[in-house]
């Protein structure tokens, strides 16, 4: 019987590969190739196709708030021109200030979450949006406070639970292959 695999990845060192990233995105590919026993050119290589497949999606760095840094927030509609739909969302990409923005059903077609450290810088980029061809109308609230939020540890949940299906299935492997080598 074979090795039991995910949907994505191809086989247990890409499981093993995918662990150290989580564990450490930013760990030299030479120190990983240590770590698991294989070339690093491996590691790389493994790594390059998982980007291309998609299967890794990114890195991110998670950052603490600093109280004394606390940024403005506000929620902004956008009414858009259907046909300009793509150029809007290309223009909106440009801006930093923009967390998040979300297509939805309804009177409007996009809702996007917008920090910065002022309302002043607020306020002249809510204008900017405004003014993007294709943007037909904008409704924005400011946030006065932050009643719970559950975004970093949802995604610090979502590492741990990885990590551990990861461990979990490596384990499982590691015991048929000593399964085998006993027949």
């Amino acid at each position: 019987m074979g090795k039991k695999r995910t949907k994505w990845l191809k086989d247990d060192l890409d499981r093993r590969i995918v662990r150290e990233l989580q564990r450490n995105s930013r760990e030299a590919t030479a120190n990983i190739a240590a770590r698991l026993g294989v070339p690093r050119s491996t590691v790389n290589g493994r790594i390059d196709r998982m980007e291309q497949d998609g299967i890794i999606a990114g890195y991110s760095v998670i950052l603490s708030r600093n109280p004394s840094e606390e940024q403005i927030q506000c929620l902004t509609l956008l009414e858009i021109r259907q046909q300009d739909t793509k150029a809007v969302l290309h223009e909106l990409e440009k801006y930093n200030e923009i967390r998040v923005c979300l297509s939805i059903n309804g009177e409007y077609d996009f809702f996007v979450s917008i920090e910065s450290p002022s309302i002043k810088e607020l306020d002249g980029i809510i204008d900017e949006i405004g003014r993007i061809p294709g943007v037909l109308r904008t409704n924005t609230s400011v946030v006065f406070g932050r009643r719970f939020d559950r975004r970093y540890k949802e995604v610090a949940q979502r590492i741990s639970e990885q990590m551990a299906n990861f461990d979990g299935i490596e384990s499982e492997s590691n015991s048929m292959d000593a399964d085998s080598q006993q027949d």
